[in-house]
């Protein structure tokens, strides 16, 4: 049985630590299973470790990792992990992603260079045990260790070849499935891997990956048969394809723990004024993008960390946020008169956006929404992984992006504002007591108090507004009804080892 899969983009590597996409994670977390892994439901359960022991103080974590081969048949053992958790913290290694595990003890030393690789709190105790220590109590670890951050990679492969080992001829995993090819801007093919663990359980023989940028054209692809499911679907489609006659049982939709927004580049003249970011935020007509543009069922966002989030029960908000267009637009005006642009000198500014639906169907009514208030925007439209790498770069004036929680918590929203971050701060945001407040946070065991230290720094940041949030995510699947095992859930983590076909009449 084999799954045809639509996956928004082309990878940009199938190297854990080279990616940041979830359109990546789907392909390698397929591939490679860290210490836990999704279940049907997108829960964190037992992955490579069977269980592990937490010391007193939160800060010491023992897994004890079950018997298993990679796709090669060599033993994965608790080296792996050590290898690999030394390896995307090396600063050689450029990991735009290292900062999200500087939870680990003495991880952002190790990443800025200035301890040695050996220093990182991590130890193979023997073959099958691994300790990760950690420098302040992290509850929310077993959500992270399902990340691709935190995958194992076969060091004796990567050993070898080097930066060469994804290719296909040399791709080693410990996953449900094993690399067969990649044929760029084609499709990624995976194969059965027999020395998976639970072999048995996994239903496909065969997966596909296809990058389908255009979701309208991948809808057609879904609806002919020629795709199993799409990673997505044009917002503005959602109610048409509802409709009796249409694909009322492929549309899949479900809340989210995500948020699209804009990042301001602290680097250009214009926007290193706060009153200017302001404006050009509260100006944004976001109930018009959500409600007649979109129509999925997004929010808009007035905050950075979107609801439902675990524990931290009331996000901040922007000052200005129950505040009626018209007066946010009058405000945005005298804003920016303040700092000096007017009809006489108006400001012109570039947004730098990604060519998928929803971004190409309403960034011009940001485009009209500045205009409103005497801004000229120009708008440049990139495909994802180029206009990434460009954000990365910061090679933009104002970049709209998009961030996914990597783990069910405030933490996985407000740490990309953080100085220390790198490059996923793609404005370069530096605000010491924001900082000050997230390290605070991180010390702080009760979870109420933790909570409202979290809070208070999303208040300073949001007022600061190195970032203009505009709406919440829903997260959105066309799914043939003849896939079974699909389960609808906040994460939109379906694992294709859990994914079948239902025979043909």
């Amino acid at each position: 049985m084999c799954l045809e899969l639509g996956n928004q983009s082309e990878p940009v590597s199938l190297d854990p630590h080279k990616t940041q996409g979830t359109w990546e994670d789907r392909i390698i977390g397929d591939m490679i299973m860290g210490l836990t892994q999704d279940d049907p439901a997108g829960k964190a359960v037992p992955g490579m470790a069977t269980h592990w022991d937490v010391s007193a103080d939160g800060k010491a974590w023992t897994f004890h990792l079950r018997e298993a081969k990679w796709s090669d048949g060599v033993a994965v053992t608790a080296d792996d992990f050590v290898f690999a958790l030394r390896r995307i913290m090396d600063p050689k290694t450029a990991s735009a992603y290292a900062s999200l595990l500087y939870v680990i003890e003495n991880g952002q030393a190790v990443n800025e260079g200035t301890r040695p690789l050996a220093a990182l709190g991590v130890r193979a105790i023997n073959a099958r045990t691994l300790e990760i220590r950690l420098s302040h109590p992290a509850p929310f670890l077993p959500e992270l260790a399902k990340h691709h951050t935190m995958y194992p990679i076969p060091k004796h492969v990567v050993e070898k070849w080097g930066d060469d080992w994804t290719k296909p001829e040399h791709f080693v995993g410990n996953g449900a499935f094993k690399l067969k090819s990649w044929k760029l801007g084609d499709r990624v093919v995976a194969v059965k891997n027999p020395l998976f663990y639970e072999a048995s359980t996994v239903c496909a023989d065969q997966i596909s990956w296809y990058p389908t940028t255009d979701s309208n054209s991948a809808q057609k692809r879904v609806k002919t048969g020629e795709l199993d499911a799409n990673t997505d679907i044009a917002s503005n489609k959602i109610a048409l394809l509802r409709q009796p006659g249409q694909m009322p049982d492929y549309v899949r939709v479900n809340t989210y723990l995500g948020t699209t927004y804009l990042a301001f580049n602290n680097h250009v003249p214009a926007l290193k004024d706060k009153r200017v970011r302001q404006a050009l935020s509260m100006a944004i007509d976001r109930d018009f993008i959500t409600q007649k543009l979109l129509r999925g069922g997004q929010k808009s966002a007035y905050s950075f960390v979107p609801p439902g989030v675990a524990n931290y029960p009331e996000p901040a908000t922007a000052f200005w946020g129950q505040w009626p267009l018209a007066k946010r637009q009058a405000q945005a005006k005298a804003l920016l008169a303040a700092a000096g642009y007017g009809p006489g000198h108006p400001l012109t500014i570039t947004i730098k956006h990604r060519n998928s639906a929803d971004p190409m169907l309403f960034m011009p009514a940001v485009q009209a929404d500045w205009k409103e208030i005497g801004v000229n925007a120009r708008l440049e439209q990139n495909e994802g992984q180029i206009a990434y790498q460009s954000y990365r770069l910061r090679d933009f004036e104002v970049a709209d992006a998009a961030w996914i929680a990597d783990y069910n918590d405030a933490m996985s929203f407000l740490y990309l504002q953080q100085s220390a971050t790198g490059a996923q701060n793609y404005g370069d945001y530096n605000n010491p007591q924001y900082d000050a407040l997230l390290k605070a946070a991180d010390n702080e065991v009760d979870g109420l108090k933790r909570a409202e230290i979290l809070r208070k720094a999303e208040a300073i940041m949001l007022d600061d507004a190195p970032i203009a949030p505009i709406y919440f995510y829903v997260n959105k699947n066309l799914v043939s009804p003849q896939i079974t095992g699909w389960v609808d859930n906040i994460v939109d983590w379906h694992r294709s080892r859990y994914l079948c076909l239902k025979p043909k009449a």
